[in-house]
């Protein structure tokens, strides 16, 4: 049963968010009475939620109507380190596009094909396009996800050694901007459409890095810039099938260096299930519902590599918060 009401409790989650619930009773025990009242909400229906959130232990109800925060409930708080709070906010965003193709499994898992399209008459990306208000909160929604690796990513490799490198679809910069930050010697490419640059002005010119990267527009299905020494793609191979991804893949193995690197930072499936893991497995399916992609075993991402004239060298699982990500290390075949 918690499987099926599993969304019950993603609307409950939102709905304190928007309520600044975890904020108003802050690291004090509070009466659902006193938190209502500066919440401007109605007394019993705030009890009603507030006994949802402790029964999900985010909150606890130490005394009958008297309630105070967890440590899992604290990452609900924007001013708490590491906070989930704007995570969570936009994530309402995001199931306002995605839902529809999820009342659709059954049909993508009879046929293969992504439901998004059949219910918004184009696919993901050309929706974001038309809707530049979505495509920005895409774009805030994407940039929160990759902090926690935009945090690890710079120690796992010899950066350091570069001259230039380049993000594939990097967004807003997020990712390259940490990069960058922890090797003050070394310059950075943002290649993505514009409408995916279309925050990266204000991420650079926050972490005063506007001089070193330069941001190019266009489209990886049909090149990628030259002049860098390694080519970092994250989170992009999981959205398309095999033959695109090879595309992508091909573009950089045309203009990479001799002793260059294609870095690709994506989850890495085991070859059996590990239920640990089932975020990933779940997730497995949104991208087969909204996009048409998938998540890949190492095997899996050999493969396509394999097809693109680049050999896997490593995967090496990245710390940070969830601890999804890996990067895949592959050099020219």
């Amino acid at each position: 049963m918690q499987l099926v009401f599993g969304s019950l409790a993603a609307h409950t989650v939102r709905a304190a968010i928007e309520l600044r619930i975890v904020e108003l009773i802050g690291g004090k025990e509070r009466s659902a009475a006193e938190v209502a009242a500066e919440a401007g909400t109605d007394p019993q229906a705030t009890l009603r939620l507030l006994r949802a959130l402790a029964a999900l232990r985010l909150l606890e109800e130490s005394a009958p109507g008297a309630f105070s925060v967890t440590s899992a409930g604290a990452l609900l708080d924007p001013g708490t380190p590491g906070s989930m709070a704007s995570m969570v906010a936009s994530s309402t965003f995001m199931e306002r596009i995605m839902q529809p193709g999820w009342d659709h499994l059954a049909d993508s898992v009879r046929t293969g094909d992504t439901s998004f399209e059949k219910v918004f008459g184009k696919d993901f990306f050309s929706h974001l396009k038309d809707h530049p208000e979505r495509s920005a909160g895409f774009n805030e929604a994407m940039s929160q996800a990759t902090r926690g690796t935009a945090a690890v990513l710079p120690g796992a490799f010899d950066f350091g050694r570069l001259g230039t490198v380049a993000d594939i679809g990097g967004g807003d910069g997020t990712l390259l901007a940490g990069v960058l930050r922890e090797h003050p010697s070394l310059n950075g490419i943002l290649y993505d459409t514009e409408e995916g640059l279309a925050q990266a002005p204000e991420t650079l010119r926050r972490d005063g890095l506007a001089d070193r990267c330069s941001l190019v527009p266009g489209d990886f299905f049909e090149s990628v810039p030259e002049g860098a020494g390694a080519y970092l793609i994250k989170s992009i191979l999981h959205d398309w099938p095999d033959d695109l991804c090879v595309t992508i893949l091909g573009h950089c193995r045309e203009v990479l260096p001799a002793d260059g690197r294609v870095l690709i930072v994506e989850p890495v499936l085991s070859e059996a299930v590990d239920p640990q893991s089932v975020g990933l497995y779940l997730g497995d399916l949104n991208m087969l519902v909204n996009w048409g992609g998938r998540e890949r075993t190492r095997s899996e991402f050999e493969e396509v590599c394999g097809r693109a004239g680049l050999a896997v060298e490593s995967v090496t699982r990245l710390g940070g918060p969830g601890g999804l990500f890996c990067l895949i290390e592959a050099r020219a075949a």
